[in-house]
């Protein structure tokens, strides 16, 4: 990849531990944009309740979430409205990749 881009393995990333069970590694993304990847283990729930001022996606990677008792398989595209809010669950355990416009990675 040339110096226009950015490839990397998010498992090189640092996870930072957000709750029992549950972690985030940020990834490079544009101004005004943070993008992740979240890990739930088997049992594990959002530790707070998450409000998005300017809404939120993401894509359902492998394992199953559940959102306000809608399950969402691995290939689901998910996306939250501006001013919403949602803690997810997993009883599977799940990995997600997602990004937040209007956000950055120190929020």
């Amino acid at each position: 990849m040339d110096s226009s881009g950015v490839a990397l393995d998010p498992e090189r990333l640092v996870a930072v531990e957000v709750g029992s069970g549950c972690s985030r590694r940020d990834l490079p993304a544009p101004a005004g944009v943070r993008a992740w990847v979240v890990d739930m283990a088997p049992g594990s729930e959002w530790p707070w309740v998450d409000h998005h001022p300017e809404g939120e996606a993401y894509y359902v990677v492998s394992g199953e979430v559940i959102e306000d008792g809608h399950r969402h398989a691995a290939g689901t595209y998910v996306r939250f409205a501006p001013g919403s809010s949602h803690r997810p669950r997993s009883e599977l355990g799940v990995r997600l990749i997602g990004f937040n416009p209007g956000a950055s990675v120190s929020e």
